[in-house]
């Protein structure tokens, strides 16, 4: 039976290509095909009594969906090649970074295999729905890229305050990727500096009309309505791009989201 001390073995079924990916799921007998030398249990078998986790369920190839499906249903399998029954008790846990239902509509899930796996659906929010997970993954990736280099490279202020301001398609892929970088352009102290990529960024997109664009404040106007004309002038100007306005306008890009939030409540309220 399956238990929390059981074993939990992962496989990426977009990371192992189609030919092989059956073997991987239920394992080969020795001579089932070339390179065959010996008997290899697969992670259903690796998983009994434990917990399987596959992900990236909507890589997996539409024919050997029908047979996972079997397996969910059946908790029995043969390996390739072989004639003898498996049987496998353990936990399943799927995750996709797709949207199931469109992954149904486009062809990549079978929709009887994503109802027989929706017993108990997580939807995990994206990463630039919870800010506060940024600084602490950050601070995550980093420690382990010191551990393994043996160095002591740190994360400045304006760094954190610049990563929690991104909006993060990518999610904790693309966090990771950007600290590793980063890292490897820092010298001991990472900064904003270290974790903009200009190439992704690109350049700044030109003023309408060739020339720098003037605003007016009318005397007897608040320090703030005139910042308020001042930044939405600024971003204007350059297309948008939140990190060239805060650069231009000499604030941090989590300041610069301060202040539009606060504006964008104002409107709403009025």
């Amino acid at each position: 039976p399956r238990s929390q001390a059981g074993p939990l073995v992962a496989l990426n079924c977009g990371a192992v290509s189609g030919t092989l990916i059956e073997s991987e799921l239920f394992g080969h007998e020795k001579g089932s095909f070339t390179g065959a030398t010996k008997r290899h249990l697969g992670v259903f078998e690796r998983a009994h009594g434990g917990t399987l986790f596959l992900d990236e369920i909507t890589e997996m190839p539409l024919d050997l969906q029908v047979k996972l499906l079997r397996v969910l249903e059946t908790r029995s399998f043969m390996r390739v090649g072989g004639e003898n029954v498996v049987r496998s008790d353990a936990r399943l846990v799927a995750a996709t970074n797709r949207d199931p239902e469109k992954a149904i509509r486009e062809g990549h899930l079978r929709e009887d295999l994503f109802y027989r796996l929706r017993v108990f659906p997580i939807m995990l929010p994206s990463l630039s729905e919870r800010p506060g997970d940024v600084e602490l993954l950050a601070r995550r990736f980093l420690a382990a890229l010191n551990e393994e280099n043996g160095v002591e490279k740190t994360l400045g202020d304006d760094a954190v305050e610049w990563l929690e301001a991104q909006e993060w398609p990518g999610n904790v892929r693309e966090l990771k990727n950007l600290m590793t970088r980063a890292w490897i352009m820092a010298d001991q102290e990472i900064g904003v500096d270290a974790l903009r990529d200009p190439a992704l960024e690109g350049p700044a997109p030109a003023a309408s009309g060739g020339g720098p664009r003037e605003i007016r404040v009318p005397v007897g106007s608040t320090i703030a309505e005139a910042e308020k004309k001042l930044i939405l002038a600024t971003l204007e100007k350059y297309g948008g791009n939140k990190n060239t306005a805060a650069r231009v306008l000499g604030i941090s890009v989590k300041t610069l989201y301060s202040r539009l939030n606060v504006y964008a409540a104002a409107e709403q309220a009025g």
